[in-house]
């Protein structure tokens, strides 16, 4: 997702270069009011946690903190989706919602630095995760947490639910990344597809060089597979047009800050991806202890819904259920908030209420 990210959003900093950053002020303002929580016991924080011996970004919002908790794992992998917040005030009235920049990626990246980012890899993320859940449900005065989990954050996630499944009271999984190689054999061809009828000489010159097995790409042919397919969506926005905006706008991002996610879509995309490309969902285990949903965008191009589907059949929990966004693409679910609260207002919160 890093180039398609870069793609959409170069084009924003460079009108802000050139003067439009009083009608950014303007229209963060807005963005500002609109996440104003007037509740007496709303919740608003961000902290600085020390997860992992790394100083870590954590942002707390809710209308009511007694709400049960919705811990967010963003995708990327160095994508946070607290830029998404003013879109999810609806969410906060149901869940008091939790972003987190992982090691490695926006504020944590910018805390700390490249250099001293310590161990990035999934592993260490998760064992971060678990030391976050453990500070939430104590400071939050919560049993369990649900668990959201979108593209390249679902290998924290699926590890997690695995791992500890008395922390969660349920897992939920949006743009679900089953493994490259999975999606590849549905979106590789695709993408072919798409280059042959638009005849775009360019795009298959660079599907020609990498081939169909991910097995054999390294990271700069990645992250150009990612831009071209961000040119083949056809429902909604591209990630670039709709990530691009999100962060220069967002009341919560400075400039410096925009910098950091910059820097940690490049450096998290870099030091993940030999694990991203080895990743398979089926051989961490497909015997859960929690409640797992999917609901997922039936247009998404990066993370086929087929694929999720596929894997969802296979899935053994005790309660399980799949459901499409209809016209809904790559993270749809932070996009077009309210069809994504629907079906947690569905399926999941009658689950916490019954506990």
């Amino acid at each position: 997702m890093l180039s398609a990210i870069l793609g959409g959003a170069a084009g924003l900093l460079g009108v802000a270069a050139t003067g439009a950053l009083g009608y950014r002020a303007l229209l963060r303002e807005r963005a500002s009011r609109r996440l104003r929580l007037n509740s007496p016991q709303a919740i608003s924080e961000e902290h600085f946690l020390r997860l992992g011996g790394l100083e870590q970004w954590v942002g707390i919002r809710g209308e009511d903190r007694r709400n049960p908790v919705l811990l967010v794992l963003h995708g990327g992998p160095g994508s946070p989706y607290s830029v998404f917040t003013p879109l999810l005030r609806p969410w906060e009235r149901d869940f008091t919602v939790v972003q987190w920049d992982r090691r490695g990626v926006g504020k944590t990246l910018g805390r700390n630095g490249k250099a001293h980012s310590g161990e990035v890899s999934y592993e260490r993320m998760v064992e971060d995760a678990l030391e976050l859940c453990d500070f939430l449900l104590t400071h939050l005065g919560q049993p369990k947490l649900v668990l959201l989990a979108s593209s390249a954050g679902t290998p924290v996630g699926l590890r997690l639910a695995l791992r500890r499944p008395g922390l969660f009271s349920a897992f939920v999984g949006t743009d679900f990344n089953v493994g490259i190689a999975a999606m590849e054999a549905l979106t590789f061809p695709a993408t072919l597809a798409w280059a042959r009828e638009k005849k775009d000489g360019a795009a298959l010159a660079l599907l020609e060089r990498m081939g169909a097995d991910p097995a054999r790409w390294d990271v700069a042919s990645f992250n150009q597979l990612m831009r071209l397919r961000d040119r083949t969506v056809t429902v909604g926005r591209g990630i670039g047009a709709t990530f691009g905006p999100r962060m220069l706008l967002s009341p919560q991002h400075g400039l410096r800050d925009v910098l950091d996610i910059f820097a940690g879509l490049h450096f998290s995309t870099e030091q993940l991806f030999d694990e991203l490309r080895a990743y398979d969902a089926r051989s961490l285990g497909l015997r859960f202890e929690v409640p797992f949903f999917v609901f997922h965008g039936e247009a998404d191009v990066f993370t086929p819904a087929a694929a999720a589907r596929a894997y969802f059949e296979e899935v053994h929990a005790p309660v399980k259920h799949f459901e499409l966004l209809p016209a809904q693409g790559h993270v749809g679910a932070f996009v077009h908030p309210e069809p994504f609260l629907a079906l947690l207002r569905r399926h999941v919160l009658p689950l916490l209420s019954g506990a």
